[in-house]
């Protein structure tokens, strides 16, 4: 009889752990690598196209020449990415050179030591974005 509630008290802790593992699990996106988000990020309002170009332009320097020529960069690449986005999932490789030719677009714009910072700035803000994995 011991015996008998001893292996249901077991049974129902290890089903108690299952059970918050999963809670924990859905919590946090559904326990996948990109935290649950399926698809693009979501793309900018115009607001904050204007504040990123705006942190960018501190951050390089930019003279305001440079400033709303690379607004309108961002402006036109953002929109460009909506309609590929509308349409369902684009594929990988063909948004990947999308954002290949717009990163050369607002380099031509830079000076090389701008270049330099621009990379830099890139770099750090895909890790920013990028979920840190526990």
């Amino acid at each position: 009889m011991k015996k008998t509630v001893k292996s249901i008290i077991s049974f129902l802790v290890v089903v108690l752990a299952f059970t918050v593992t999963a809670c924990c699990q859905q919590q946090r996106g559904g326990g996948n690598q990109r935290g649950g988000q399926q698809g693009p990020p979501p793309l900018p309002s115009a607001d904050e196209i204007e504040k990123m170009v705006g942190d960018l332009a501190d951050e390089l320097s930019l003279d305001s020449d440079q400033e709303s020529t690379v607004l309108t960069l961002y402006t036109d690449h953002f929109e460009e990415a909506e309609s590929k986005t509308k349409s369902g999932r684009p594929d990988r490789d063909e948004m990947e050179k999308f954002r290949e030719n717009f990163e050369t677009e607002v380099k031509a714009v830079l000076t090389e030591k701008q270049q330099e910072l621009f990379d830099a700035y890139q770099k750090k803000k895909r890790k920013e974005r990028r979920p840190r994995r526990q």
